[in-house]
């Protein structure tokens, strides 16, 4: 039995006419009564009553077109999925973020990609950098928005797209003697307590801000560790120590810590958009020309 079987059935259980159902399927009505035919034969029963005045069911045909709307329902809804996935129009999207990605470039992304692709299921997951590689690498992750550079077999797998540039600011206490700066130079957090997080969790980042402290004349004492940007702002305000971070952080607003621009001013780590390279998923491959089109000027 083909599908084309039960559409012939189901078109003339919908019209009890020949002409009327050969019409709606673009056929010639002779071929739509040898299929209607083809399909009695098989399956051993009448399913239609014909007369010279009518077409009526049988019990037969009853229970039969019942289950065959059902099925080319199924077919139909199966037609649509595998054309909506095939164009990246439905499935799930894991995307991995670093912390200071939430404050602006993430809700700018994500918002116009939901508009683009409101059928795509979006899963988050905040992680720093050197683990969104790892996990882009064994396919948990289908995208990461991360601060290059990467190295080893990342830096070799995995596409990059610049989204954002930004430059680094210290983060202070509230009452700190410096927070009512509107620019310090770096020299001045000389012998300061730092949070900062571990190498290991974002090497270029890191380096950056350690580079900084250097033209400065030191190298940071780091007095506290924490991963998210949101979690080393907590422990500034804390009063724990001070620390330098994207300027993105500072949109996080909170009345405890001041941000404060340094001098001399360096750029942190670009946020990228990270995906392997290759992947030939569409969900990946709408994602990437989104955010081509929204950040076409970063560098």
């Amino acid at each position: 039995m083909e599908l084309r079987h039960m559409r012939c059935a189901v078109a003339l259980a919908d019209t009890l006419h020949f002409g009327r159902a050969a019409k709606r399927l673009g056929i010639a009505q002779p071929p739509l009564s040898q299929q209607i035919k083809s399909l009695e034969e098989e399956l051993g029963v009448r399913l239609f009553e014909r007369s010279s005045r009518q077409v009526a069911l049988t019990l037969a045909g009853e229970a039969f077109i019942g289950e065959a709307r059902a099925i080319l329902s199924k077919v139909e809804r199966a037609t649509l999925a595998a054309r909506a996935t095939g164009r990246g129009e439905a499935g799930q999207l894991m995307i991995g973020l670093v912390g200071s990605a939430a404050a602006a470039t993430l809700p700018t992304l994500i918002r116009a990609f939901r508009r683009r692709h409101p059928g795509v299921e979006l899963r988050l997951r905040e992680l720093p950098t050197a683990s969104q590689a790892e996990q882009l690498l064994i396919g948990e992750l289908d995208a990461g928005l991360l601060r290059p550079p990467l190295a080893g077999k990342a830096a070799a797998r995995l596409s990059l797209k610049p989204l954002e540039k930004e430059a680094l600011l210290a983060v202070l206490p509230s009452d700190h003697r410096l927070a009512g700066r509107s620019s310090i130079p770096v020299s001045l957090l000389a012998g300061e307590d730092f949070v900062l997080f571990p190498r290991q969790a974002g090497p270029g980042l890191y380096d950056q801000v350690t580079s900084l402290c250097r033209r400065g004349g030191f190298v940071p004492a780091v007095a506290q560790e924490a991963v998210q940007m949101q979690t080393i702002a907590g422990l500034v305000a804390a009063g724990l120590g001070v620390s330098l971070v994207p300027a993105s952080v500072a949109r996080l607003t909170r009345p405890d810590v001041r941000f404060v621009p340094v001098t001399p001013r360096v750029h942190a780590s670009t946020l990228s958009l990270a995906w392997r390279t290759g992947d030939t998923s569409p969900l990946v491959d709408n994602l990437v020309r989104l955010a081509r089109d929204l950040f076409r000027a970063a560098q």
